[in-house]
């Protein structure tokens, strides 16, 4: 992968000038976090996003290669193992303002309980969406069971993570956190509160601040729009400093280890492990469930949850090989064995005080 300058601190609207960064951009500052902008803030940006692509988009030989070579769905084999995916729904955990609590409705879609609030990540809850056969297993909290959603956080806009008829059927003042040139999306559709942050960037509410961070990916939704608004991860921190690592969609590189050094201490890391074959196409945009744990370890994450697997079939590898292979990565670390939550679809999981005194 080619690393392109992580820097965000030239102005907003500013154009790359194609300069090589200054070392010290390249890691973290140890100085405190920016200070939160504020939401709903009106900002300009550039009219493309291409300067923080980490890994060439793929050229015409690459796909050529695909059309004439390439698998994006599991072979008959490959499908068997459906029935045998974890799909557990249950009632969402009871919680108060201190308890931080995550519930895997599929895919990359989490309900997220902190600081009081919850929050969606990347929410999803239609059978099919866009060019890819339906849902594999059901959604695994019903959306009549959803207590009041407070936010919104969206990592990027390929329709298998920003889906408009489930965001329809939100309230139109629900806060939304959203990457940079993506907030006209939301508004053309009557959102009043939208709030887009470029990379190492945050924003706070009631309590709850909301970093949004690189990732290793990129962005299109229709033919003339690639790149034109940022991709990334969200670092959810609350009032007693515990924090949340949701990662969107990512492939493996240096950014995790930055993550974790400007955010120390993360609890728990929401990282992808599926839609990864053929690995010569997907390897720059996607882990596989040993990058993830890779990925973790960078963090210095103490704990992580597999997402984006077992959902949408996006990929050529078994349906169930996602979660045998992260279960053995992890072993392998010889980590503890109760820090991976391995969740089934529809499952939660409460994050013990560790913080708390």
């Amino acid at each position: 992968m080619t690393q392109q300058s992580e820097s965000t601190t030239r102005s907003p609207g500013a154009r790359d000038t194609g300069a090589p960064a200054a070392p010290s951009l390249f890691t973290p500052p140890a100085s405190p976090l920016a200070e939160p902008r504020p939401l709903g803030e009106r900002r300009v940006w550039p009219r493309t996003f291409h300067d923080r692509l980490t890994a060439p988009l793929p050229g015409l030989k690459a796909v050529a290669r695909f059309a004439r070579e390439g698998a994006v769905r599991p072979d008959r084999e490959g499908l068997a193992d459906i029935p045998l995916l974890p799909y557990e729904p249950g009632p969402l955990p009871r919680v108060d303002a201190r308890t931080v609590a995550v519930t895997w409705a599929g895919h990359a879609s989490w309900v997220v309980r902190i600081g009081g609030l919850t929050v969606l990540t990347d929410p999803v809850w239609s059978r099919r969406i866009l060019g890819t056969p339906g849902r594999i297993t059901p959604v695994g909290v019903a959306w009549s069971a959803l207590p009041r959603v407070d936010a919104v956080v969206i990592s990027h806009n390929h329709y298998d993570h920003l889906d408009a008829p489930t965001l329809r059927r939100l309230p139109r003042d629900t806060p939304v956190f959203v990457p940079a040139g993506l907030s006209r999306w939301f508004e053309r559709r009557r959102f009043t509160c939208v709030t887009e942050l470029d990379w190492w960037e945050a924003a706070q509410l009631d309590g709850v601040r909301f970093d949004f961070v690189p990732a290793h990916h990129w962005s299109k939704r229709s033919l003339t729009d690639t790149c034109r608004s940022l991709w990334g991860g969200w670092v959810l921190t609350d009032a007693e400093g515990q924090r949340v690592y949701f990662a969107g969609d990512t492939g493996y590189g240096h950014w995790f280890s930055r993550i974790g050094q400007r955010y120390p201490g993360i609890d728990l890391a929401l990282l992808p492990i599926g839609a990864y074959d053929p690995r010569w196409w997907l390897s720059d945009v996607h882990c596989d469930p040993e990058e993830a744990v890779r990925a973790c370890q960078d963090l210095g994450a103490r704990r992580m949850a597999p997402m984006h697997w077992g959902t949408f079939v996006l990929s050529a590898e078994p349906v169930l090989e996602p979660l045998t292979r992260v279960r053995a990565a992890w072993e392998k670390t010889g980590l503890p064995r109760e820090h991976l939550w391995d969740l089934p679809v529809g499952a939660s999981r409460v994050l013990e005080r560790t913080r708390l005194a």
